[in-house]
C-alpha cells in the first residue's frame, strides 16, 4: 500500500521470452506442481484475469496470487517461480563431536555403572566437555544412526580376545563357541 492507504494495481505483463518459457513449461516436461501453479497464476495475471478471479481459477488465495505477481515484477521470472533455498535446522552435534560420543560409549562406562545408558551418555559427553550441552533425544538419534545399543551390553569394547570354549570332543562351533551342533 501507499501512504495515503490507497493499493497500487498490480499489472503483470510477461517478456516474451518468460512467457515462451512459461507456455513450454505449462506445455508438457517435469517441473514440481508448485511450479506449475505459479506458472498458470503468472500467464493469468498477463492475460489481464484480475488477481481474486485468478486466485479462484488456480486454487490460491488472492494475497497469494497478489504476493506472487508482484514478486515477478520486482524480482523476475525466476524468483516468481521457484522459491529461495531454506537451510533448515544445524544440527546438535558436528561430525566430529558425534564421532568422540560414539567412541565413547565404546569404551567402558562410568564407574558404578554396569553399562551406558542415554542420560549417563549424555551427561558425560558434557563432562568430558565433548559437545557444551546435548540433550538425550540427540543422543538417542546418534546411537540409533549408528546401530549402538550400548544398554543391551555390559561392555561394547572387547580388548582381549574371547576364550574359546571347546566341546567334549575338542571341537569347536562354527562361531568359535563351543555348542557347535546341538
Amino acid at each position: 500500500m501507499r501512504k495515503g492507504g490507497t493499493k497500487r494495481r498490480l499489472l503483470v505483463r510477461l517478456r516474451a521470452a518468460d512467457r515462451r518459457r512459461i507456455e513450454a513449461m505449462l506445455r508438457g516436461g517435469i517441473e514440481p506442481a508448485r511450479v506449475v501453479k505459479r506458472a498458470q497464476v503468472l500467464r493469468l495475471l498477463d492475460q489481464g484475469t484480475g488477481p481474486p478471479q485468478v486466485a479462484s481459477a488456480v486454487g490460491l488465495s488472492p494475497q497469494a496470487v497478489r504476493n506472487l505477481g508482484w514478486r515477478y515484477v520486482g524480482e523476475g521470472l525466476g524468483r516468481a517461480l521457484y522459491e529461495k533455498s531454506r537451510p533448515g535446522h544445524q544440527p546438535a552435534l558436528s561430525p566430529g563431536q558425534a564421532r568422540r560420543i560414539v567412541a565413547m560409549v565404546c569404551g567402558p562406562p562410568p564407574e558404578g555403572r554396569a553399562r551406558w545408558s542415554v542420560r549417563p551418555i549424555a551427561q558425560e559427553a558434557m563432562k568430558r566437555h565433548l559437545a557444551p550441552t546435548i540433550g538425550r533425544e540427540t543422543i538417542r538419534v546418534l546411537l540409533q544412526q549408528h546401530d549402538r545399543k550400548p544398554w543391551r551390553e555390559k561392555n561394547m569394547v572387547r580388548r582381549r580376545a574371547r576364550r574359546r570354549l571347546q566341546g567334549p570332543n575338542g571341537l569347536q562351533g562354527p562361531n568359535g563357541g563351543g555348542a557347535g551342533h546341538l
